[in-house]
């Protein structure tokens, strides 16, 4: 193999190491991965930098020494060297990722992606796959997660894990607060309960943030305030939210971040009970540096 492309190839994995420093610098690598996978992530960067030195020492590699069967002044390749039309094809599928993520910077999920999600509010079907859920007795509460995220249950929030006894002492101080907070780090599991048993919760205060989205149906004065649920990358991305009902609804624009406090009633979509939330007040905010929320993963002990 020659210089040129022992050069080339140093470059490629110079450039792979820098990509991926950089998002960890800035903080970018959150909008594309959960959090429990950045040590993965710096690892590689790690990798890249350790192959990008070996891969320079090549490059000044005797090329005699490349063939050791081979008498002095040998020039054959042993059939190994491919064609060029199969090499640039080669380092063309390695350099497009580079392309694309140098040339456009990293943007958080929207209203666009959601509609090509489907929908957040429940179908007619879901009733009664939640009435099965309620009715297993092979499902206790801490076990079962709304039907729209229950495939999530075994990813990691925020930067921890619960325990059983942790996790149940969330959910105690869910149903005992005067005002239902809806933090990040929680928010999977309290969006799980309240739904799941929504008469419990009627009537009670709940403090929630999000971005507007409406989807097809949804009147006027109704909005969904809602979040991506990220449980390994933004491509697995589920979107959940609570519906809202209020006059100034329709004057707020897709993909706007407001925090909004109200009160939990009860309200009927495509034939299922679901929460909505009656505003007390809200406001406009600006978008959280990490606006994904992430499953909670129970330890076994």
């Amino acid at each position: 193999m020659n210089r040129l492309q022992h050069f080339i190839r140093a470059v490629i994995l110079a450039a792979f190491a820098i990509f991926f420093v950089s998002l960890h610098y800035s903080g970018d690598i959150m909008k594309y991965i959960n959090p429990k996978y950045d040590i993965f992530s710096k690892i590689a960067a790690i990798l890249f930098i350790v192959f990008f030195i070996i891969q320079i020492f090549r490059i000044w590699e005797n090329p005699q020494n490349q063939h050791e069967h081979c008498p002095p002044g040998c020039t054959h390749d042993h059939g190994y060297s491919a064609s060029l039309p199969k090499k640039v094809l080669s380092y063309f599928i390695l350099v497009f990722p580079l392309l694309t993520g140098f040339a456009f910077a990293p943007t958080v999920l929207n209203s666009s992606i959601a509609e090509n999600k489907g929908t957040i509010l429940p179908q007619a079907n879901n009733a009664a796959e939640k009435e099965k859920a309620v009715d297993d007795p092979t499902i206790s509460n801490n076990q079962y997660i709304d039907p729209s995220i229950q495939n999530h249950e075994t990813a990691q929030p925020r930067y921890h894990i619960l325990s059983t006894e942790e996790y149940d002492s969330e959910i105690q101080k869910l149903k005992e607060s005067e005002v239902i907070v809806m933090e990040d780090t929680i928010y999977e599991p309290y969006y799980g309960e309240i739904n799941m048993n929504l008469s419990e919760y009627i009537g009670r205060k709940i403090k929630v943030v999000g971005f507007v989205y409406r989807e097809e149906g949804l009147a006027d004065n109704q909005l969904v305030i809602s979040r991506f649920l990220i449980s390994h990358c933004i491509a697995d991305a589920s979107i959940v939210g609570f519906l809202s009902e209020f006059p100034e609804a329709k004057d707020l624009k897709q993909d706007t971040w407001i925090e909004m406090e109200g009160i939990i009633e009860a309200t009927t979509y495509n034939g299922v009970e679901i929460p909505i939330i009656k505003p007390e007040n809200w406001k406009q905010i600006e978008q959280p540096s990490i606006p994904y929320i992430y499953p909670i993963l129970q330890k076994v002990e």
